[in-house]
């Protein structure tokens, strides 16, 4: 069964309005699929560098590859055709300005390559695709957060689950091979997929001198999710020098294995931390590197069971943001005195909605005392910026317990209303 990805719109609205668009994401996260449909129904041409002739032609004569099919042209995989086609691409869209002429799509981030930024600045709107969110995987629309800020009853109370069940959706991730496979199958999936990016993607991109560091790094990461990334100590602990430590976590950011929450600083006297929050991209992956089952996970000794969860909730917002109109950065929050905020979500006018995570399923309002603490100083210190605080846990309580805070399961994120 096809299931319609909430960026199936956007991406047909973007193309309406730019030159070029660029649809990244990582692989197998369903790019082709989404690109090949769009395309047909706009009766484009797709076409892949995947392929071996089709690569030779776009590099060989990247201007008669990029003319010779009218209408928009697809361009899968437009990484493995290097500057070269880019800035062919750059000529084309210039001398003939009409919106949707070109749809790229590629398994590394386009936001860390410089030509892209630099060659067709003006002229791209750039998309990333993650695996499948929970709401995309139950027909659900896209959760509208941008609401939060404004209208509290927009905070839905949706239909509670089991703890279990949670585990059991994070340990699945949300690769669409994955979610069909049996749990026995999906290990074998995985395995393959790591050796695919790591061999494929990382190796053949960039000068990696020590191989074997790699999939070792990556566990780490994998172990480290939800946790402040301090590349010093992590270079120490896996035997790296500190500027190999940093060339390969920038590797796997730019094949989206991992993405960083930056720290949030706002005007207060007291000096906010400085370190980014590190979060794996897809917790099923995560799951398979650590070998931690939903049954493991479960158990009141678990350690992982909270900071997974932790990913899990950031990584669906952020996967119903990415098909947003909002414009909504997201942070997280820590200071000196060790008051932490998982997730804030900030608008350009400054307004914030900050949500914490707990792996329990007895909330109480004290689980979000640091979010109070945020909201009396953002009260004093500029005024109806906070909008709402909200702790997604694992129980089934949907309930307001102070001025503009609220306990809400995690469900709420793919459920419809209750």
């Amino acid at each position: 069964m096809l299931i319609r990805r909430h960026l199936h719109q956007p991406l047909h609205d973007a193309l309406d309005h730019f030159r070029v668009v660029v649809l990244h994401g990582a692989r197998q996260s369903g790019k082709t699929t989404l690109a090949r449909s769009v395309t047909e129904q706009r009766g484009g041409t797709y076409t892949t560098l995947d392929d071996d002739a089709t690569r030779e032609a776009a590099l060989d004569d990247p201007l008669t590859f990029l003319v010779e099919q009218p209408g928009l042209l697809t361009v899968d995989e437009v990484q493995l055709g290097g500057d070269r086609l880019v800035r062919a691409i750059k000529r084309v869209v210039d001398s003939d300005p009409t919106p949707g002429r070109i749809l790229l799509t590629g398994s590394t981030n386009f936001l860390t390559v410089p030509v892209i930024s630099e060659s067709l600045a003006g002229r791209v709107r750039i998309l990333r695709l993650w695996p499948f969110s929970e709401a995309e995987r139950i027909g659900q629309p896209v959760t509208p957060v941008e609401e939060w800020f404004s209208t509290p009853s927009s905070i839905g109370r949706g239909q509670p689950e089991e703890r279990l069940s949670y585990l059991e959706r994070l340990c699945q991730g949300g690769y669409p091979e994955v979610v069909a496979l049996e749990p026995s199958i999906r290990h074998a999936w995985f395995d393959s997929y790591v050796e695919t990016v790591t061999l494929r993607d990382i190796y053949a991109l960039a000068d990696i001198r020590r191989k074997a560091a790699l999939p070792r790094l990556l566990r780490w990461m994998a172990a480290a999710t939800a946790s402040e990334l301090n590349v010093t100590a992590t270079a120490g602990r896996l035997g790296l020098d500190r500027s190999t430590a940093v060339s390969y976590l920038e590797w796997l950011r730019t094949v989206f294995l991992v993405h960083e929450l930056p720290a949030w600083s706002p005007n207060f006297r007291s000096r906010a931390v400085r370190r980014p929050k590190i979060h794996f991209s897809d917790t099923g992956l995560a799951t398979h590197l650590l070998g931690a089952g939903p049954a493991m996970l479960a158990k009141p000794t678990s350690l992982l069971a909270g900071p997974l969860l932790e990913t899990f909730t950031v990584n669906e917002v952020s996967r119903q943001l990415s098909a947003s109109s909002a414009r909504v950065a997201t942070f997280h929050y820590r200071d000196p005195q060790k008051r932490e905020v998982d997730l804030i979500m900030e608008r350009p006018d400054g307004a914030l909605v900050a949500i914490e995570v707990k792996a329990t399923r007895s909330p109480t309002k004290g689980h979000l005392r640091h979010v109070r603490w945020l909201r009396d100083k953002l009260d004093t210190t500029a005024p109806g910026t906070f909008r709402a605080g909200i702790l997604f846990h694992t129980g089934p309580q949907s309930l307001t317990v102070g001025d503009r805070l609220h306990l809400r399961p995690i469900s709420t994120l793919w459920s419809p209303p209750a």
